[in-house]
């Protein structure tokens, strides 16, 4: 739009405005140049605007001015049509709102893209709304008022991605000079969602919010628009309002800076939403005299082709996606709302006042939804009734409406509200309340501190009255200490005593079915769910057999929601094993967002359980481990034997694709644990577990020799592959698996650091390659070598990662410890001692309790008896007289034979398997005359082991 002064009609209205704006700028400008342009054509969109047949009302985002305005415009004009700048595809959710507690929000959501890149889902998009505001006054008179048309004008949420490449269209920024502090739990109730800025009215140009600040003496955007917008907005006409508003968008949209892809976005929609206006127009016949456009007044000032019913421009809107998208409520915050739109703290909670207290002082009559949660029924009068049966008389436009107010309004000072001193007064006495209930030493010299510093801070920063945030700065002054003696320091306190920070609530009928099947079934636990807070709830599913269904519905949400929503206290859900009392703390009404989501994803639980497995299960990034596990939490939560099967053959083609071994400790533990409880629970294990067990049986061989040898690979993962390998050795083998394979990789394989040398001695002496005593040995030829002793922990760290796969050297690794600390002079043992420490600590501490109690059934349990305990492996080893002694009473009939005659059914089943025929002979035979007996006296080792073992010594 050009900057020229206007001629004809224009002259009449703002000319007097533009001849102070051109005297203005050759004052400081020392001469008319381009800030004549700037100003003058503030001057033409103000006028262009107020001109438009169909009437704009601006409006800033949580604003109280714009909603007194809006309800009080609503009342006198009663449109037909109201224009909203919000999301098109939003508007079926907005009757909802009558069953909802503000704030809220509402929200289009999308799990499954189509169209845009995969790693921005899930698509978010979030409009908060509260009571303080001009949209909800437009939505409540539209909802409730017969024959009043609502119809949503913005881009729809599928566009809001399409047309801006970032997955935000802006970070919240951080105010400058704002409070610093841990932000409040209730900030992330959008999550990470784009929010719809409906009216968002702040500065572009840095410099000139700067300047803004320093100039208004002032810390933050939030409390120059207090001090200099809304509180003398509060006060003024219709008119005055509306050419503010505009006067204000038209600054901040031609001094914004060139940021061309924002740019682009904002005319996009300022064209988008003039083409939907002139559309509906058309078909619906509705005159502009009779319509109301909402927007914010940054795009009131829009100077697009396409501005007004009159628009030249001709503009086509693209296609949506082939992206679904779900819409809903949320609940929202007035700290949500701040943090997604980079306000101040505190600065929602200052306005929801500054709205009560306009409407007390006004006296106006606001629009509230029927039906509201929390809102007060209002009592309409024998004349207000008669107002609505009567058709409303329109004023036509006329050049008195457009008359000039700027000047005045501009140059009127601000007015001194007599009730403010009473007000500040009852504020001081207020927080000294609760500062002192908060541990602060606060006295009523305090509050007379504060009251006087609010008014002296005012008089420093040339206001008329102190402000909310002038209070605050006082209050901080007088009260604040060293130290926080509470959980909230003075600038929250000051915060909660202006209204606090106010959490929405979507009724039940509002949810998605999702949401109310989660609540009709949990209702025998007698709890008010949607009660923000934590409840205790006990299940004693022994005596009440009807809660197990709850317990199920709790351990899906545990699976499904985040920690904090449903967190077992009591009770545990394992495969196989079920509890018989459960303890739960609940806090489903804090995490009403999550269960809300979960909605837009299925409509139970169950089905929202089963598309995340399958997701898990097949998507790109899927590993055997997480495979595994969507098996095992198929059969927990919802033993579903299809599910598994399917899930478990996915589980065999990734492993057969995988060619690294890096989730070989998960899936170590995970076949376990389904092996034992398909071995526990079925009559056969099912077609994909053998055929699991075969192909990482091969799977892990071949992987084997270049794991030893790979510096990706850890100790704990190869010790795991050989785990896998020895613990589904029997199994493996029966279904057709050649033991030659591991023998073979385990031949080839060359480690070179200590810890995989040790594994591999390990599994030697697990294959039979390599005995105890060979493998005793050379532990104490690395004690002897001098070169390798600070290299020994490291050894011993393989030792004990071989207790996984040989869980039978466990007296061998506790043998090798308490050598290193009987042989190992003290000089060597002191500086060897804390490596050995942060080794196992760091490598092996989940089997340091299998040692631990291995060496307590080793070593002695008295101290005393220490001195003259010797280890089992420096015994001397017994002769074959003293083994064959035993063997025999002293009467010289054969003790062990004697079990064989008393039990002989155990010998009669294995001749039988054996094919072997004989009979029996007498018990009182000489020992020498039996066949077997012979055995004993030419190989007595087996039988000294076996007496060892049994005595226990």
């Amino acid at each position: 739009m050009s900057g020229s002064p206007a001629t004809g009609i224009e002259e009449t209205h703002f000319s007097a405005l533009r001849g102070q704006l051109h005297e203005a700028a050759t004052v400081f400008a020392d001469g008319p140049d381009a800030l004549e342009g700037i100003l003058v054509g503030m001057v033409d969109d103000v006028d262009r605007a107020v001109r438009e047949p169909l009437e704009i009302f601006p409006v800033c985002h949580h604003s109280p001015a714009s909603a007194l305005a809006m309800a009080r415009r609503l009342r006198e004009k009663q449109p037909k049509v109201v224009y909203l700048e919000l999301c098109e595809d939003m508007a079926p959710l907005l009757d909802e709102l009558r069953n909802c507690r503000l704030p809220v929000a509402v929200q289009a959501f999308a799990s499954d893209v189509d169209g845009f890149p995969a790693e921005w889902a899930p698509l978010s998009v979030v409009a908060p709304i509260t009571e303080a505001s001009a949209e909800y006054q437009a939505i409540a008179y539209a909802l409730d008022t017969p024959g009043v048309e609502l119809v949503l004008v913005d881009r729809s949420s599928d566009h809001v991605f399409q047309w801006d490449g970032r997955h935000g269209e802006r970070a919240p920024e951080e105010e400058p000079g704002g409070a610093a502090g841990t932000p409040e739990p209730e900030a992330a109730l959008h999550g990470e969602a784009v929010g719809v800025e409906i009216g968002d009215l702040r500065p572009r140009f840095a410099e000139l919010e700067e300047h803004l600040l320093r100039h208004g003496k002032v810390r933050h955007w939030s409390e120059w628009w207090h001090q200099y917008v809304e509180v003398p907005l509060g006060d003024s006409d219709h008119d005055a309002y509306r050419q503010v508003m505009f006067l204000v968008g038209s600054l901040f949209r031609r001094l914004a800076p060139g940021d061309g892809d924002r740019v682009r976005v904002d005319e996009e929609r300022e064209r988008y939403m003039w083409t939907r206006i002139r559309e509906h127009l058309v078909s619906s016949g509705a005159g502009p005299e009779d319509c109301l456009y909402v927007c914010g007044a940054f795009h009131a000032a829009s100077r697009v082709e396409e501005f007004g019913v009159a628009g030249s421009g001709s503009y086509s809107i693209s296609p949506r996606s082939a992206t679904t998208w779900q819409h809903g409520l949320i609940p929202s915050s007035h700290a949500a709302i701040e943090a997604q739109f980079g306000l101040v703290p505190g600065s929602v909670s200052i306005a929801a006042t500054q709205w009560a207290k306009n409407l007390k002082r006004t006296r106006v009559q606001p629009y509230r939804l029927a039906g509201q949660d929390g809102a007060k029924k209002p009592r309409a009068s024998k004349k207000a009734v008669a107002r609505r049966k009567a058709p409303a008389v329109v004023p036509a436009p006329s050049e008195e409406a457009a008359a000039d107010r700027l000047s005045g309004f501009l140059r009127r000072p601000p007015v001194l509200d007599t009730l403010d001193e009473a007000e500040l007064l009852g504020w001081s006495v207020d927080i000294v309340r609760a500062a002192r209930r908060s541990g602060y030493l606060a006295s009523t010299a305090d509050a007379i501190a504060v009251f006087e510093t609010s008014i002296l801070l005012a008089g420093m920063r040339d206001r008329a009255k102190p402000t909310p945030y002038d209070f605050q700065d006082a209050a901080i002054t007088c009260i604040e200490k060293d130290s926080v003696p509470g959980r909230r320091d003075v600038r929250r306190l000051v915060e909660i005593m202006m209204g606090g920070d106010r959490i929405g609530r979507v009724g039940y009928d509002a949810l998605p079915p999702l949401a109310r099947d989660v609540h009709d079934r949990l209702a025998p636990l007698e709890l008010k769910l949607q009660q923000r807070g934590v409840q205790r709830a006990l299940l004693d599913l022994h005596s009440s057999p009807e809660l197990r269904a709850c317990s199920d519905v709790l351990w899906m949400l545990r699976r499904l929601m985040p920690h904090g929503a449903a967190r077992p206290i009591m009770g545990e859900r394992k495969l196989g094993e079920r509890s018989i009392q459960e303890s739960w703390d609940l806090a489903l009404g804090t995490h009403q967002r999550t269960l809300i989501e979960l909605g837009y994803e299925g409509v139970s639980i169950e089905q929202v359980l089963e598309q995340r497995l399958r997701r898990d299960a097949y998507g790109p990034r899927a590993t055997t481990a997480v495979v595994l596990a969507a098996v095992e939490d198929a059969t927990l939560y919802l033993r579903s034997r299809r599910l598994a099967d399917e899930l478990g053959h996915r589980a065999l083609e990734v492993l057969a694709a995988e060619r690294t071994v890096d989730g070989a400790p998960e899936v170590l533990r995970r076949v376990r644990g389904l092996l034992a409880y398909y071995r526990t629970g079925e009559p056969v294990l099912p077609p994909w577990v053998e055929s699991f067990v075969k192909a990482g049986y091969a799977h892990y061989c071949t992987l084997l020799p270049t794991a030893f040898t790979d510096e990706d690979a850890t100790v704990g993962q190869v010790a795991a592959m050989l785990g896998f390998l020895f613990s589904m050795e029997s199994l493996a083998l029966s279904l057709g698996c050649d033991r030659a394979q591991l023998e073979l990789a385990v031949a080839q394989s060359r480690p070179t650091d200590p810890e995989r040398t040790a594994l591999l001695w390990a599994a030697q002496v697990q294959l039979g390659a390599l005995s105890r005593a060979e493998l005793r040995e050379r532990c104490g030829e690395l004690l002897a070598n001098p070169m390798v002793v600070p290299a020994y922990p490291r050894y011993l760290s393989g030792f004990v990662h071989a207790l996984v796969p040989v869980p039978g050297l466990a007296d061998v690794v506790v043998e090798a410890v308490s050598n290193a600390f009987g042989r190992l002079p003290d000089p060597v043992l002191l500086p060897w001692l804390p490596t050995l420490i942060t080794t196992l600590r760091a490598g092996a501490a989940d089997l340091a309790p299998l040692l631990i109690r291995e060496a307590g059934r080793i070593f002695p349990a008295r101290l005393a008896a220490l001195d003259t305990w010797v280890p089992p492996w420096r015994e001397v080893p017994e002769t074959a007289a003293s083994v064959a002694g035993p063997a025999k009473a002293a009467d010289g009939a054969s003790r062990g034979a004697a079990l064989l005659f008393a039990h002989p059914g155990t010998l009669d089943a294995v001749a039988e398997l054996l094919g072997c025929d004989g009979a029996w002979a007498s018990l009182d035979a000489d020992a020498a005359g039996v066949p077997g007996a012979a055995l004993l006296a030419r190989h007595p080792d087996t039988a000294g082991a076996w007496e060892s073992l049994l005595s226990g010594s």
